[in-house]
């Protein structure tokens, strides 16, 4: 449940922050700086979000199943593997694990 309550506030951020910009810069442009720094936060939050929910159980740190599909889909995107076979095989990696430990 807080991990839904923490995308729905990020969320709810983004859209403020995409809303908020016009707004305050009334018609002027965004420096460039500025602009990278923007275009890198969802990206970043997503993969904090991913990486937390892949380690840890609560507040421990945790080696498991989702470590081993994590692993798999990595592997699956360095040979440039389509999304879908990319998901299947870190499914199928993470359950064949689950099975053997």
């Amino acid at each position: 449940m807080t991990e839904w309550l923490l995308v729905a506030i990020v969320g709810l951020g983004t859209v403020a922050l995409k809303g908020v910009g016009p707004l305050v810069l009334g018609g002027r442009r965004v420096p460039d700086r500025l602009t990278g720094v923007v275009s890198l936060l969802a990206p970043t939050l997503l993969a904090a979000l991913i990486v937390t929910n892949t380690f840890a159980t609560g507040t421990a740190l945790v080696i498991d199943a989702r470590v081993a599909g994590m692993a798999a889909a990595v592997v699956a995107i360095v040979l440039r593997a389509p999304i879908l076979v990319v998901i299947v095989v870190a499914a199928v990696a993470a359950a064949v694990t689950r099975a053997l430990t």
